[in-house]
């Protein structure tokens, strides 16, 4: 279980954990489509009851940090697992995402969505660590289609789309897995800030919106780089298609 009485030192917060902003106000809900209403709605629940956790995490509640732990574990441990292709190395690296996210959530004003500030705070973490292991031997231990995480619902962190779902029988499921794992091996050698943004998007679906207060990225200069990113992990991909 993760301790919430290990105390990240200044530096360490200070290098991960930046103010959340204002959301962009909601479109009317006459202007959205039905899908988009539910998804909205969705992420109106979300807020709701993430607002209640950060209450209780505020007045220094360890029940609630359990609760912290237990709701967004998979997503955080699945982001750093396809980050750093490591299971020690994510489990590690999760646990302390969550240690700092409650001795600095003092920080968190409100203004923003929750769920992205947490993102927020586990990229910065994941980008120091990814730098920390650069130079230093280190390498990548499984497949990530291997691991339970690659099997999850999206909203739980897992895949949006897999090559094993698309493919139906079992010779090729395992040419499925197969590609699987391609895909993840040249992923893993893009720029990490390519590789952050496919994992966002493509892989753990998440909206422009909720990427843009993630990354601090302007909306055109994300769809630009998520652009070459995809182009890159194109070319990496073109002779294994051929």
């Amino acid at each position: 279980m993760t301790d919430p009485e290990r105390a990240p030192s200044a530096e360490e917060l200070a290098a991960v954990v930046v103010p959340d902003e204002p959301e962009p106000p909601a479109p009317p809900p006459e202007t959205l489509t039905p899908e988009q209403r539910e998804e909205a709605a969705r992420r109106a629940e979300q807020d709701r009851r993430d607002r209640q956790l950060v209450r209780r995490l505020k007045q220094g509640d360890e029940a609630a940090f359990r609760e912290l732990v237990h709701t967004y574990q998979n997503r955080i441990f699945g982001l750093m697992l396809r980050m750093i292709g490591n299971r020690q190395e994510a489990e590690d690296l999760a646990q302390e995402v969550f240690i700092i996210v409650y001795r600095a959530i003092g920080n968190y004003r409100g203004e923003g969505r929750f769920y992205t500030w947490l993102y927020r705070v586990a990229t910065n973490t994941c980008k120091n660590r990814i730098k920390y292991l650069k130079g230093r031997n280190f390498h990548r231990t499984e497949d990530i289609d291997e691991t339970p995480q690659a099997q999850m619902p999206a909203a739980e962190g897992g895949a949006v789309v897999t090559f094993q779902s698309q493919v139906p029988g079992p010779e090729a499921m395992h040419e499925g897995a197969r590609m699987e794992s391609i895909v993840q091996r040249e992923l893993a050698a893009l720029d990490p800030d390519h590789r952050l943004l496919i994992v966002l998007r493509d892989v753990q679906g998440m909206s422009y919106q909720d990427i843009i207060k993630i990354t601090g990225l302007q909306e055109g200069t994300l769809k630009s780089r998520l652009h070459r990113a995809r182009l890159a992990l194109k070319e990496r991909l073109e002779p294994y298609l051929r």
